[in-house]
């Protein structure tokens, strides 16, 4: 049986509202659960980093529970048992209440799931200084605060511009498993679109060409910026 092509398809309506929507709800999750893992695994990071033994296990035990559960099961997690285990008030605001609860459950989800890769990667940036720079912040009067904030950090992050960058992109291809628990986010339009048509073909692979432009516009992007910030004498992998 021979497959009819029709690429028309996805420049005709509704499927073509389909794809940019689907493409806008993908970006909507990345960007907002990138800056979660960001900042939460800038912190969890510098935590796992300090004299202070405490954190440093508080922070071990976060990136270990984070980074070896599947993200499958924690979007299921955090989606169906969450709402659950909470006080009946909070668990329905979870599940009806809260405006647009799909979307924030994958935000929160994929932010927290990619701190704890986030934290690696800053714990890695500092201790790549060594502890001479941090000796000689704290011997000019920094407060151990300040010698993060004004030494350590920017230092490390010029250093993790790549591996950054491969966890940012990585945000961005998870988020297709919003649709597991029903974001209308590219993959899932794509599917949705391959059901009324039947044009599957067709539908994959422009949700394949979106996904490798975005992928190389992000990496060259970074890549001039990793050129830009990198250090003489630490110069970052691939930064040549």
């Amino acid at each position: 049986m021979q497959y009819n092509w029709n690429w028309a398809v996805l420049i005709t309506e509704p499927y073509l509202g389909w794809i940019a929507s689907g493409f806008g709800w993908t970006v909507a999750v990345s960007c907002a659960a990138w800056i979660i893992a960001f900042f939460l695994g800038s912190a969890i990071g510098v935590m796992r980093t300090t004299e202070i033994r405490a954190l440093r296990i508080a922070g071990a035990v976060y990136v270990e529970t984070f980074r070896n559960i599947p993200l499958l099961v924690q979007m299921f997690l955090w989606y169906f048992v969450l709402p659950e285990i909470l006080p009946k008030s909070a668990g329905d605001w979870l599940k009806r209440d809260m405006p647009l609860p799909e979307y924030w459950t994958a935000v929160v989800c994929l932010g927290t799931y990619t701190a704890a890769r986030v934290a690696e990667q800053v714990r890695a940036g500092i201790n790549t200084i060594g502890r001479g720079q941090h000796f000689a912040a704290l011997a000019i009067g920094l407060t151990p605060i300040q010698a993060y904030r004004n030494v350590l950090l920017p230092i490390g992050y010029r250093i993790i511009v790549p591996p950054l960058t491969s966890d940012f992109l990585g945000v961005f291809k998870n988020s297709s498993l919003a649709l597991t628990i029903g974001v209308l986010e590219l993959t899932a339009q794509t599917r949705q679109i391959g059901e009324y048509t039947f044009q599957g073909f067709e539908s994959f692979t422009a949700a394949t060409l979106i996904y490798l432009a975005v992928t190389f516009t992000v990496m060259a992007f970074m890549r001039r910026i990793e050129t830009r910030t990198a250090i003489p004498g630490m110069i970052s992998l691939g930064a040549k």
